[in-house]
Formats: C-alpha cells, sequence, structure tokens
C-alpha cells in the first residue's frame, strides 16, 4: 500500500473518532494513537521494507542475466524480454524446479527465446542432484556435443536444429502473453551444468533461421551434418559463434 493511501485512511479514520468521542477526544487521542495507528504504520512500513530488499532469484539486465540461487551470471546473445516464469515443486525428488521464460521480438513475433530452468534440492539430507546428460532431437542434425570443464564445474553443451512449434505445450506460457511464434527451423543451443549437488542449470537458446539476413532453405535435409552448406553453413557459423560466447561468459561464485 502506498504511504499516501496509507496517510488518507488514518485521516480517515481520525475524523471519525473525533466525532465518537466528542469532548473527550483529547484524552482518547493519545491511547487511540499508541494502540492503532502506530503499529498499523509500523506494520506497513516493515512490509514495505521486507517487499522491496528481498533479492531477487533472477535479474535482467540489459544483455546480463544475473542469478543468485546459484550464483552465477552471464552475457546474452542479444537483449531479451523475462515475460514469464514459474516455480514447481517436486516432493517425491526433494527439488523445486523454476523456469523463466526470455524473448527477443519484431512487431509480437519471437525471432529468438531463451528458456532456463533451475533445479534445486529442498532437502539437505537428500542425496545431490543428479544430472541428466543432453540428447539431441535427431543426430544428423545435431552439430556440437561436448562437455568442457570451468575449474571444478563441468558444463555440457549442445548445437543443433530444430523446428519451432507453437503448438508445443512447452511454449504456451510465450503464445498466452499475445506473442506469434512462427512454424519455422530455428538453431538451438543448450548448456546444462550441476552446482555441487544443491542446484542444476539447463539453458536452452533458440533463434529463427531466418533472423540472419540471409536467404536460407526451408527443407531439413539441407540442414543435415554431412551435407550443410552455403547459406546454411554460414548461420550454422554465426550462431555458433554468438552461442559459445554465451556459455564462456558464464562467471560462477565459488560455493
Amino acid at each position: 500500500m502506498a504511504l499516501s493511501r496509507l496517510y488518507f485512511f488514518l485521516d480517515i479514520d481520525y475524523k471519525r473518532m473525533k466525532i465518537v468521542f466528542g469532548g473527550g477526544w483529547a484524552e482518547k487521542e493519545r491511547e487511540i494513537m499508541k494502540k492503532l495507528i502506530i503499529p498499523l504504520i509500523t506494520l506497513v512500513l516493515t512490509i514495505w521494507t521486507i517487499t522491496h530488499a528481498a533479492p531477487k532469484d533472477l535479474e535482467i539486465k540489459g544483455r546480463h542475466l544475473i542469478s543468485q540461487k546459484p550464483p552465477f551470471t552471464l552475457t546474452l546473445p542479444s537483449e531479451f524480454r523475462l515475460i514469464h516464469s514459474f516455480s514447481h515443486e517436486n516432493p517425491g525428488e526433494n527439488s523445486l524446479t523454476r523456469g523463466y521464460f526470455l524473448i527477443k521480438e519484431k512487431n509480437k513475433q519471437v525471432e529468438e527465446m531463451l528458456i532456463l530452468q533451475i533445479g534445486d534440492r529442498t532437502n539437505p539430507q537428500a542425496e545431490p542432484i543428479r544430472t541428466p546428460p543432453l540428447k539431441p532431437y535427431t543426430e544428423k542434425r545435431s552439430y556440437l556435443k561436448e562437455k568442457k570443464r570451468r575449474g571444478d564445474l563441468e558444463i555440457e553443451r549442445l548445437i543443433q536444429l530444430f523446428a519451432w512449434n507453437p503448438e508445443a505445450s512447452s511454449l504456451q506460457p510465450i503464445v498466452k502473453k499475445g506473442f506469434t511464434i512462427p512454424s519455422r527451423w530455428a538453431m538451438q543451443g543448450q548448456f546444462l551444468f550441476n552446482y555441487v549437488g544443491e542446484h542444476v542449470v539447463l539453458v536452452r537458446y533458440s533463434r529463427d533461421v531466418n533472423t540472419f539476413g540471409l536467404k536460407v532453405s526451408e527443407t531439413g535435409e539441407n540442414w543435415d551434418r554431412g551435407s550443410i552448406s552455403g547459406n546454411e553453413q554460414k548461420v550454422y557459423e554465426v550462431f555458433r559463434k554468438g552461442f559459445l560466447e554465451m556459455v564462456d561468459s558464464i562467471q560462477i561464485k565459488n560455493p
């Protein structure tokens, strides 16, 4: 509640009480101020302070993504808008899943999207969270699959071509916000890491192949790993460069 509104309501109560108590108002004023008004102001100020001082689990500042749990930062390929987030408890697995949907759009049509999922261990006595391996949709359009160490951290990464499907249930949070997801081929990069068994981080970043300024094929066979060439190869190389720069930009604080 805004403080100006609070003062407005208190002023109404003050006038009402003055009418009720009449000439005895002076004696009643101190008692009422002590028992009602001052505690109420204190409560509102406390709630306001807690709400505004509490740190956010995730923030987007320009092209910088800042996570508090686990503590890491990275530089995004573009400036994204965070349009949806959710959390879901998994009691049987002693974990909590958090999801964040980020997009870059033009005229309400999605050009790039990034979906971040974080798994948190909720029971310190439970087994550490395990990390499932990344799997491509199809091997013939999978261009990169490798693991890379960053100190004590192992990051798995994958690049592939896949088709955006606006009917997919996983993309409905974006569609329901009024954005259009075209049914097109998209380059997708995924990376995954486990933070000391307490958190698992999965990032899936994809970009419409028609947003690179090149005329490219809509036929899947022309994107096959063994035959890709021409503009399709150029799109892959540009995407690969931007995606790997994002992965390499990760700064992780040691526990």
